[in-house]
């Protein structure tokens, strides 16, 4: 039987907590194909408006182990600057994953700037181990927030 594993990760940022959710994880569908390229060759919203029950799509290039990952929005506070939401299909789903759910809040820190903290939740379907995913999972989250905080540096009158 599969169990149930997690990981935590955090990203400290310059930048205001909520400029950095708003990008990084609210329009990162929009920013994405955009500040990586390399990675997501496209993405776009599947069901709703951004709210809870809502559906994106992500697609991406040969760089990733798997061509598209679906995730669905559970939980929602724009202003606590945190969200929840499940992996639906793609991303290893059906062939390694049985289930996965991510838990982010970005807080505001002393300096002005941000704390990202990343919880993920997953069960591996039965025979499945992790070697260096986490690891490689942990490097994807923190590329996904530096490339969005090297934005909104870049453009400083962005998501105010």
């Amino acid at each position: 039987m599969a169990s149930t594993n997690s990981w935590a990760h955090e990203i400290e940022s310059s930048v205001a907590a909520p400029r950095l959710f708003r990008a990084g994880v609210m329009d990162w569908h929009i920013l994405a194909p955009k500040l990586a390229p390399h990675i997501v060759a496209s993405a776009h919203p599947v069901e709703g408006e951004g709210d809870i029950g809502s559906v994106r799509q992500f697609n991406f290039t040969s760089a990733m182990p798997f061509t598209l990952m679906k995730e669905r929005l559970e939980f929602l506070d724009e202003e606590k600057c945190e969200c929840k939401s499940t992996l639906i299909e793609g991303g290893g789903i059906g062939t390694a994953i049985e289930t996965a759910m991510s838990h982010i809040k970005v807080e505001p820190a002393a300096n002005g700037g941000s704390l990202v903290k990343v919880d993920s939740t997953y069960k591996l379907l039965p025979g499945v181990e992790v070697n260096d995913e986490i690891t490689k999972a942990k490097e994807s989250v923190t590329a996904i927030f530096k490339a969005a905080e090297a934005y909104l540096i870049a453009n400083p009158d962005a998501y105010n």
